[in-house]
């Protein structure tokens, strides 16, 4: 369902004066596209101040005073020249981090950075909406991370809607991943190679690692040359690069890349936690000759390569390494495949011709595969309204694992939308039953409670889950929508504040809080509304002193 687009174009107008929320239409409530970010392209008449006001809504208070506020500045300093292009940036100038006063960042101050970073990294880009494959990934990451050299397991995941291949790591524990990794990635272990790459980055602090080089070689605007290979990895190779002409340092960016022992030390310890996790180490090997020959045909690297340099030395020297380890049978995993379907219909132009192709190669195909395309072909049917067939696609598969959640999410979604809505809350129900609290069935539930119309019960559900899942903006996006259907208006203005909170957006987080104080009489409900006042507060005077 398409719940966050990343953000509703009317939240930036330059007036900004909406006293109640009004839900916005709900568009491919199943595959979870997003629409909305799309209209961005038709705010450009917002003037710099208003835009820098939003991204800094506090800019007007003395200088940001330690390191990890400077490069969150950085960073979003380096997002707005994204968003208005880098003539209307020049005028902004970037602060330098690690200076003889506050010295190289601390542990805490990576993890402290890298929340706020988060913050604008779900502000500034478009994420999928999709929480099946965000618990793919989730679930593949903590099962590298057991078997990894990291030792601070908090980590944080943004799932980016787009069909580049690239992933990235951050400080403090961020994980992106574009979903085009989904389209590149020949197999689960391949895949799961980038991961454990990106691991072994956060665990042997490699970004900290450049700024203290940096500083070593008295490198100017360290922090928007950082922020801007942050962006890199976000935002695709040709916006990192209009990043890095603000900060007025082009042709000293490749200082701080992943230098070549960075990468070296990235592979040998995610190859260890390939092999530690069960997967066939050589799949890491793999993973780069599919770069490569990417690379190879055509006129655009990989983005993943613009900050994570490879060629055939680093290659062989992957192989080499895996060699020396015992032989691996790895088990496929099913659910790779699953996931790699739903991405291939987000971003298919042509569902006819998609589910066609699955129709055509499904009799030279067997096991796994045979039934991951059963699945593909009943997500496409669905995809064209052809209710009655997708749950024929389906039921061969289920009938086989009945209890498997992504076929049990299918099985809702085909009937919710052919408008069976008892039958889908019926098996919802049934299934969390079993797995109570799990993220998918939860989402679809509420979706299914908002489909019959009935808004109280699906305000419900989704005021738990963001007891279980505070800093999902997914989840405080869709509370709001809900909440607005179902005429609260306080708990409107509450979820809306929570959900700004998410994306960093404190001011408007402030605002939509003071609002629902207005609306509020019970006055318990407004102690905690003051509670959250305080807590935003809290934020702006540790990133914004």
């Amino acid at each position: 369902m398409g719940r966050l687009a990343h953000l509703d174009p009317a939240q930036y107008l330059p007036r900004f004066a909406w006293a109640y929320f009004t839900p916005q239409p709900l568009k491919n409530r199943v595959m979870g596209r997003n629409n909305v970010y799309y209209y961005w392209s038709k705010l450009i008449y917002l003037t710099s101040s208003d835009y820098f006001m939003t991204i800094f809504p506090n800019r007007h208070h003395s200088s940001l005073n330690s390191a990890f506020s400077r490069l969150c500045c950085a960073v979003a300093a380096s997002l707005l020249a994204l968003c208005l292009g880098a003539s209307a940036y020049g005028q902004v100038k970037l602060p330098v981090l690690g200076d003889s006063v506050s010295g190289t960042i601390s542990t805490q101050q990576e993890y402290e950075f890298g929340r706020e970073l988060l913050r604008q990294i779900r502000r500034e880009t478009p994420m999928l909406d999709d929480p099946l494959i965000m618990e793919y990934i989730v679930s593949l990451t903590y099962k590298l991370a057991v078997n990894s050299e990291l030792t601070d397991h908090r980590l944080e995941f943004v799932l980016i809607d787009s069909n580049i291949l690239n992933a990235f790591a951050a400080p403090g524990g961020i994980i992106g991943v574009n979903a085009g990794l989904f389209l590149f990635a020949q197999n689960e272990g391949q895949f799961a190679s980038v991961l454990s790459h990106e691991l072994a980055h956060i665990s042997q602090r490699h970004y900290a690692r450049r700024v203290q080089q940096a500083q070593r070689n008295a490198l100017p605007s360290i922090a928007g040359l950082l922020a801007s290979l942050v962006i890199a990895g976000v935002a695709g190779g040709d916006a990192g690069q209009a990043a890095l002409m603000t900060t007025q340092a082009v042709g000293q960016e490749n200082q701080m890349r992943y230098s070549r022992s960075n990468e070296q030390e990235a592979d040998r310890i995610g190859i260890r936690t390939l092999y530690n996790s069960g997967f066939d180490p050589f799949d890491m090997a793999g993973m780069f000759e599919q770069m490569m020959r990417m690379n190879s045909f055509s006129q655009r690297m990989p983005e993943f390569l613009s900050t994570h340099p490879l060629d055939e030395n680093r290659i062989a020297d992957s192989k080499n390494r895996s060699n020396a380890l015992p032989p691996v049978n790895h088990i496929q995993n099913i659910e790779f495949m699953l996931m790699k379907h739903r991405v291939n219909i987000h971003y298919s132009n042509d569902m006819d011709a998609y589910v066609a192709s699955l129709e055509r190669a499904l009799p030279q195909l067997n096991g796994l595969e045979a039934d991951a395309a059963m699945y593909g072909i009943a997500l496409g049917q669905l995809e064209k309204g052809q209710f009655v067939e997708a749950t024929q696609s389906l039921q061969g598969i289920l009938s086989k694992e009945p209890n498997r959640i992504t076929y049990v999410n299918l099985q809702a979604d085909i009937a919710r939308e052919a408008g069976n809505l008892d039958r889908a809350l019926d098996i919802l129900n049934d299934h969390l039953r079993i797995n109570p609290e799990n993220h998918p069935l939860t989402m679809s539930l509420a979706d299914t409670f908002e489909a019959a119309g009935r808004y109280q019960e699906a305000a419900a559900v989704l005021e738990k889950h963001a007891l279980i899942r505070p800093n999902d903006p997914q989840v405080w996006y869709q509370l709001a929508e809900i909440q607005g259907q179902a005429g609260n208006i306080s708990k409107v203005h509450q979820a809306r504040g929570e959900y700004f909170i998410t994306i960093g957006d404190f001011t408007r987080a402030r605002s939509q809080f003071n609002l629902a104080l207005e609306q509020e009489r019970d006055r318990l409900v407004r102690a905690k509304i003051q509670q959250r006042l305080d807590f935003i507060r809290s934020l702006q005077n540790r990133f914004y002193r």
